[in-house]
């Protein structure tokens, strides 16, 4: 068979199935050597229809290597197609009219398999699958699009496989909340509410939130706080991995590129994409590809067809994107600046609960001053507030792995009572039965000493986790209350946040009190990140003691004579004189 007229992917499938059945040592390539091979090498458009149709992926491969086994071994042959695999494939090719493509694809490969009526078109009819409803999901999975190219199959469904679709995001609670930037996002949507050049480009250092303000955008859409003409927008983050991944043949990712752009201009506006590291497009290492992707961008947006947010750093846009005059005037600045510390905090606080229900700690409000102030002072490598976030995370995960671990005393009990066991199994060899007592009772004494530790620590580590449990159910409740008020339920609302929401609050402060009643004055477990986990953090980031950065400013300054002391001999009179001048200051 001539198999000049398949797409890649379809060789590929062919080829696959004919190294199963010389895997299995058969001789004949079957039709269920085909589908095996079909979802083998091709996960986006035959495992997609599959699934939209109900499809258990887990049970067909079953049913499929069961039905492989049976069929008979010949060692030594050369493998050739089955009469029934053969059919398939010509049925397959009996599609391309009806569909009006110029080659047979996967998709086509499938339809064939279930036309032959043997056994693995049985498997598919068993699981709910039948022709009709088979060709509506390859219609919905392919759009206005044909098959002109051995390619095709990469311009399916292009936006979801290599885009994430922010406002689902948003809406399902999987991004962060995004506090302040109420003034960059407001100029992003002046600039996207434009007639023409009504592309923004996020300019900033790397870690300050430009991303963030483009989720930002997305919670504003799903909320309904945004202008009338942008209500029934939707934000698609690109996804660069994904669009470059795989794409092993000459021209692969830029006939990505151009669907992911074909199917943004084909929804008239309503799609508004977010391109993070938009140099990385257009020229990064100068590269032929590179060239080609910022070709692609240039006459969408020239058109006003493609609607763009951009986002990258102030040096690559000076490198890459100012050099490209034609480029450059399709997209507006929107100067994105490094937050002061006191936004810097209210950002934090704001982000407090997501990371104290991922960690199941508590942060305390010190330790979110400490992350900003300390991660300002003495990491200047970075920027605000990434650097205080990635604090307060660290400080938080420390906590956690310490929570979870036995505490250091009972630890030590433990290696104790286990040296002491082997010192009494040495002395009982040499029959000296009153030392040999004299350790069981030491033995037992520490035992019960450690198991009285392991059950205060247990006990309060029960009592953590009950809090945790509810303070995450509280999370999950304020999502389920934001959706139902989406949606007018009201009533719902009133439920959840009355209701529900208080309950899990008043088992929360019952089960603090039960906490502090049984931790009394001896505490076995730390459930608080305080500023001190937080330098504990910075100290090992940057090796700066972790006293120095807890002390006060006032206690510095106090003992700055003896400082200065340390470093210059004598001076009694000048060293005065500069302690005075900074304390004044």
């Amino acid at each position: 068979m001539n198999f000049n007229n398949f797409t890649i992917k379809a060789q590929e499938a062919v080829q696959q199935a004919s190294e199963i059945a010389q895997g299995n040592q058969q001789q004949a390539i079957e039709t269920a050597h085909l589908l095996k091979g079909l979802l083998t090498v091709d996960e986006n458009v035959v495992s997609y229809v599959l699934k939209k149709l109900n499809v258990n992926m887990n049970v067909l491969n079953q049913q499929l290597d069961t039905q492989i086994a049976k069929y008979p071994k010949v060692s030594g042959s050369n493998g050739y197609l089955s009469s029934g695999a053969n059919s398939a494939l010509q049925k397959a090719q009996s599609y391309l009219k009806e569909f009006k493509d110029e080659f047979v694809s996967v998709e086509h490969l499938l339809l064939g398999i279930l036309a032959v009526n043997d056994q693995t078109s049985k498997l598919l009819k068993e699981q709910g699958v039948n022709e009709k409803d088979l060709k509506t999901a390859i219609v919905s999975l392919r759009g206005d699009n044909r098959v002109t190219d051995q390619n095709a199959e990469a311009t399916y469904n292009a936006l979801n496989k290599y885009a994430r679709n922010l406002n689902e995001y948003a809406e399902s609670g999987k991004l962060d909340p995004v506090i302040g930037r109420d003034e960059e996002i407001r100029r992003v949507i002046q600039i996207l509410s434009r007639r023409t050049k009504n592309n923004p480009i996020l300019i900033g250092e790397p870690g300050v939130g430009k991303t963030a303000i483009a989720e930002g955008i997305a919670f504003r859409i799903i909320k309904g706080d945004i202008p009338e003409n942008l209500k029934s927008k939707t934000v698609f983050s690109l996804d660069m991995g994904a669009l470059v991944a795989g794409a092993k043949y000459k021209g692969e990712f830029e006939e990505r590129l151009k669907a992911v752009i074909k199917e943004v201009t084909q929804s008239e506006g309503d799609i508004i994409l977010f391109i993070d590291e938009i140099h990385t497009l257009v020229g990064a290492g100068g590269g032929e590809g590179a060239m080609d992707a910022a070709n692609i961008l240039k006459p969408a947006l020239a058109r006003g067809e493609l609607r763009a947010i951009g986002a990258t750093t102030l040096n690559e846009y000076q490198k890459y994107i100012e050099k490209d005059k034609a480029l450059e005037r399709r997209f507006q600045k929107v100067i994105v600046d490094e937050p002061d510390t006191q936004d810097a905090i209210s950002i934090l606080r704001g982000l407090k609960e997501r990371y104290e229900t991922h960690h199941k700690v508590t942060i305390k409000d010190e330790a979110i001053i400490a992350a900003v102030e300390l991660s300002q002072r003495y990491i200047s490598d970075r920027f605000l507030p990434d650097k205080a976030i990635d604090l307060m995370d660290e400080a938080a995960s420390k906590l956690r792995l310490e929570m979870d671990s036995v505490p250091e005393n009972v630890d030590e009990l433990d290696r104790k009572i286990m040296q002491l066991e082997i010192e009494r199994e040495a002395i009982r060899r040499e029959n000296d039965d009153k030392k040999v007592q004299s350790l069981g009772e030491e033995i037992a004494n520490l035992s019960a000493e450690r198991d009285q530790l392991r059950a205060k620590w247990q006990g309060e580590k029960d009592v953590v986790d009950g809090i945790n449990s509810e303070l995450e159910k509280i999370e999950n409740y304020k999502l389920e209350a934001e959706q139902a008020e989406r949606a007018g339920d009201y009533g719902k609302v009133a439920e959840i946040r009355y209701g529900k929401i208080k309950e899990s609050q008043d088992k929360v402060e019952a089960l603090k009190v039960t906490l502090e009643s049984q931790q009394g004055e001896g505490r076995m477990l730390k459930e608080e990140v305080t500023a001190e986990d937080i330098a504990g953090v910075v100290a090992r980031w940057t090796g700066i003691p972790v006293t120095r950065l807890v002390s006060s400013e006032r206690e510095k300054l106090l003992h700055l004579e003896d400082e200065l002391h340390k470093r210059v001999a004598g001076q009694e009179e000048a060293i005065e004189a500069i302690s005075d001048a900074i304390r004044r200051s």
